[in-house]
């Protein structure tokens, strides 16, 4: 089975020894994504509707480089360092998965990197 390493500048770089995705036939191995603007290679601030609006737009910027968007997200997992925030995560991630969304997994996690308080990973269906 094919392993293809997937970049882009419109995400933000790797912190660490991993890939911003992995391709691997027609699965698409998106790591796991904080709130860190590419831009200014900094956390945005404001709250957890604006930390999940800027993982969504990493993670999509990474799908896009494979033809891919959402709609061929198949798996996701959550990882919260404070589950009460529960809530407020479903309403906005909501927004983005209104009709058939993925399966999903979501756990909370003593700390995450950068002192994010949110982290998304997902694994998408390559169109072909």
């Amino acid at each position: 089975m094919s392993r293809e390493v997937i970049f882009t500048n419109k995400a933000p770089k790797a912190i660490g020894p991993y890939s911003q995705a992995i391709r691997s036939g027609d699965l698409l191995f998106v790591s796991g994504q904080i709130a860190l603007d590419p831009r200014r290679d900094e956390m945005v601030t404001g709250g957890m509707k604006e930390e999940v609006d800027q993982i969504i737009s990493n993670i999509k910027a990474i799908l896009n480089v494979v033809g891919a968007d959402l709609k061929d997200v198949v798996k996701s997992t959550i990882y919260l360092t404070d589950l009460s925030h529960f809530s407020a995560i479903n309403q906005e991630y909501g927004k983005y998965f209104p009709h058939n969304p993925p399966a999903r997994s979501t756990v909370e996690v003593n700390r995450l990197p950068k002192g994010a308080n949110i982290e998304i990973e997902v694994i998408a269906a390559v169109p072909k």
